[in-house]
């Protein structure tokens, strides 16, 4: 980790996140004097589950992994976290702990701010405390698609699903970056790394993407989808 300031305040941060829309003036001071910067590199640890719940972590730039420590090394990938999200689990207010932990993918620029201000915010101001719970929310219905997806799909609907994720929601195009290793993308689907791989070669040669080590290319996504929804 190291520290490098880039955003000069919260207000005319263009990576911020969108709930902050709705503090006020006043409020928007408070945040910007009591957060702090930090830089990682690829593959550090910016949140360890377990650890105290203390701060809120807001991504600037770059990519993060989510990810729940089983057991005997285990990992399981529940989130890619982009620039604009907060990254504060339910443990905030449940046990005061982060239940899960957070890596950097990319190089990342993220913010910190005590857990204690986004509370005092969400006690004085209803509207961004409405904004706080839908963002939860949302959170959690994906958790409970993916967690449907992994009990109830087979390997090839399941990274159907991933696939159709990352176009949809971190990248929001047809060709992208393949952020995760063959493993990365194991952990967050429930298999072997060599079921990935197999799985999407056999999408390459149905003629459904287009893939290397470092992109994807989706060609026909009504199949894409389709294999996704039928698991």
């Amino acid at each position: 980790m190291t520290d490098l300031n880039l955003i000069n305040n919260c207000e005319k941060c263009t990576a911020g996140w969108q709930n902050f829309k709705h503090l006020t003036k006043d409020e928007m001071e408070v945040l910007n004097s009591n957060r702090y910067e930090a830089a990682f590199r690829p593959g550090e640890v910016m949140i360890k589950q377990g650890s105290p719940s203390s701060n809120a972590l807001f991504m600037a730039t770059g990519f993060a992994r989510s990810y729940i420590e089983g057991l005997k090394g285990k990992n399981l990938i529940i989130d890619i976290e982009k620039p604009g999200n907060l990254i504060l689990g339910p443990g905030a207010w449940a046990n005061s702990r982060h239940n899960y932990s957070v890596a950097a993918i990319s190089q990342v620029q993220a913010c910190f701010v005590s857990t204690e201000i986004i509370k005092q915010f969400s006690h004085t101001n209803s509207v961004f405390a409405e904004s706080l719970l839908s963002d939860y929310c949302k959170k959690s219905v994906r958790l409970h698609e993916r967690m449907a997806s992994l009990t109830q799909k087979r390997m090839a609907g399941r990274l159907a699903d991933i696939l159709i994720y990352m176009s949809d929601d971190v990248f929001g195009a047809e060709e992208y970056e393949m952020i995760l290793t063959r493993q990365e993308l194991g952990d967050m689907t429930g298999m072997a790394k060599e079921c990935v791989v197999r799985i999407l070669r056999e999408f390459e040669d149905d003629g459904i993407i287009e893939s290397d080590s470092s992109h994807v290319r989706i060609i026909d996504r009504h199949r894409l989808h389709d294999t996704a929804a039928k698991g």
